[in-house]
């Protein structure tokens, strides 16, 4: 197996990392069944990484039907151990409007009906997770250091709302989850988080706000496409490479 340093989950509008070099790409069988395309693993920053798209390449696959156990088994079976996940969200609160970059350190659950633990089958070990810390503060500490470093703005803190999708919500649902604490909306983020826990993942998220959730904006009554999502994502990504190369850079 690979000596990977770090893997990276892609969301909406992030299908590859382009600054990956001398790239092989791996199709592990899991005990989950497959995951959403082949896992990339290639060099940077003179180190190895992985990066899987979690939509598939294509965007093919919605979120409520992503097999996020096998996304994350398949990383951990070529030697992944840290995932840093990358999330396009809408934005709730002011300090995460569109293009901001955000790493959360709480989460809210508002998913149904998806399969959210590797305990589910007959037989299998039954797990309770401390999960009142949803992401690895170690992990947080190194990507908010390396943004730093790499003079890229990131937003340090903040809770994810995590819905069903694939729609988006509606204005009540967003002021119900303002009222909750929430400061961005995305409807990955679980049960990947849980699953990485339970896993023994060390697992961080990067929020990539690509619009306004309903309601949240200046403009109370815009409308949200997919051009203006994909448009945000790109600039919004526009650090993301330094960040990660300052991350591999210790």
């Amino acid at each position: 197996m690979d000596n990977i340093e770090l893997a990276v989950i892609g969301g909406t509008g992030v299908y590859a990392l382009a600054e990956l070099g001398d790239v092989q790409s791996h199709t592990p069988d899991t005990n989950y069944g497959s995951a959403s395309g082949p896992i990339r693993v290639g060099t940077l920053a003179g180190k190895r990484v992985a990066f899987l798209a979690r939509h598939g390449e294509g965007h093919s696959v919605p979120p409520h039907r992503i097999n996020y156990r096998a996304n994350l088994a398949a990383l951990q079976m070529i030697g992944a151990t840290r995932v840093l996940a990358l999330n396009t969200v809408g934005g709730i609160t002011p300090d995460c409007g569109p293009r901001a970059l955000v790493c959360p350190d709480q989460l809210i659950d508002y998913t149904w009906g998806r399969v959210s633990t590797i305990c589910e089958e007959d037989g299998s070990d039954v797990l309770h997770v401390d999960f009142g810390e949803p992401y690895s503060s170690t992990l947080r500490v190194q990507v908010v250091d390396a943004a730093r470093r790499a003079g890229v703005a990131v937003v340090d803190g903040g809770c994810y709302g995590a819905t069903q999708g694939p729609r988006l919500e509606t204005k009540a649902e967003i002021a119900r989850m303002r009222r909750d604490g929430c400061d961005l909306v995305g409807m990955t983020g679980m049960p990947e988080a849980g699953l990485a826990r339970e896993l023994g993942i060390d697992y961080a998220c990067l929020g990539i706000v690509s619009n306004w959730a309903a309601g949240a904006g200046h403009e109370p009554d815009e409308v949200i496409t997919l051009d203006d999502v994909l448009a945000n994502v790109a600039a919004a990504t526009a650090g993301v490479s330094r960040l990660l190369a300052a991350m591999l850079a210790g």
